[in-house]
């Protein structure tokens, strides 16, 4: 199994791969897992935290490998895009599964190899990932297998696949204790959906009244194009003062209050994570305008879009953002 390291690649999802496996060979007395750290050139390369991993491998020196996970931010490139996807498309080809863990997912989908594919996407990039590749199908769930292709949507869903891996090599037995080991709680199916934050609330959107949640499952498919509040209490199943009454008490907001918040929320996500226009991104979040948008963001950020993207912090070792993404090579 191979981990291919971009600069700023989040090292929870490093770890969270590794130390489970680590654990499986210490407990089985012998080596079950093997596991080698790749770059694109097989320099050393820093996590997003600034500690320094030095790289076993280039890329183009990954024949053998039967698994190759990219772990990156959603800014991953390649220095040689050409090489770097081409690379990819060709281990694909040849048998070696291909996954991606959180934001590792953009670089995999530069490459081509999730067209028509369905795959996990970390809910505090989803909008990003949708608008930038339509062609993907990303789905809440923790972790993805379509084909070859495994999609992990964050570190510790990856600690369940890793648990999952040791099940299938050493049994139940084996997976239970190393969960036990590093007490993490509960071994989650990964099927299972995201857990995602609600606006102004300590809860998750599972844990919400059955209307309040329909009502956010409907306001979340309509970025787009907004649907009126009195359409998605019929859709709820109540009256549009049950739904208001019932959203103030679980979020504090009025229904087309987080409704507007959900969307400039799916708008920062554009702003920060692609090189879309603003008058692009009102568009795909349903304002009629790019300056509309600005005096809401504003308002609700402290920045302009323009202004948040300029001054998007950076975590060591990443590289600048560009101005306009490298040409992702032909298929």
């Amino acid at each position: 199994m191979g981990f291919l390291l971009f600069p700023g690649f989040p090292m929870a999802c490093l770890t969270s791969a590794i130390e489970p496996l680590r654990a499986a060979n210490e407990i089985a007395g012998h080596q079950v897992f093997s596991w080698s750290l790749v770059t694109e050139t097989g320099a050393d390369t820093a996590a997003s935290a600034g500690v320094l991993f030095s790289a076993e491998t280039s890329l183009a020196g990954t024949d053998g490998l039967d698994c190759l996970f990219l772990l990156s931010g959603p800014e991953g490139e390649f220095e040689d895009p050409v090489s770097g996807h081409g690379r990819l498309r060709y281990l694909s080809r040849h048998g070696a599964t291909l996954g991606a863990v959180s934001g590792g997912v953009f670089p995999l989908a530069r490459s081509g190899v999730l067209s028509g594919r369905r795959c996990a996407v970390h809910w505090c990039y989803r909008s990003a990932f949708e608008t930038a590749f339509p062609d993907c199908l990303a789905v809440d769930r923790l972790i993805v297998r379509d084909g070859n292709i495994h999609t992990v949507s964050g570190a510790t869903a990856m600690f369940d696949l890793s648990l999952e891996l040791i099940g299938n090599a050493l049994g139940p037995d084996a997976k239970n204790e190393i969960a036990c080991l590093f007490q993490h709680p509960v071994i989650r199916n990964g099927s299972a959906r995201q857990k995602i934050p609600v606006l102004q609330s300590d809860r998750t959107v599972d844990q919400m009244p059955p209307a309040v949640k329909e009502a956010m499952a409907i306001f979340s498919e309509n970025f787009e194009t907004p649907v009126c509040i009195r359409d998605v209490a019929r859709l709820a199943g109540i009256s549009p003062r049950q739904l208001e009454r019932s959203f103030r008490t679980a979020t504090g907001l009025s229904p087309g209050e987080y409704y507007r918040r959900q969307r400039l929320k799916a708008a920062r996500q554009m702003v920060l994570y692609s090189w879309d226009p603003v008058s692009d991104i009102a568009h795909a979040v349903g304002y009629a305008s790019s300056s509309t948008l600005t005096l809401h963001y504003r308002k609700l950020y402290g920045v302009t879009p323009v202004q948040d993207r300029k001054h998007a912090f950076q975590p060591p070792g990443r590289r600048p953002r560009q101005a306009a993404p490298p040409p992702p090579g032909g298929l």
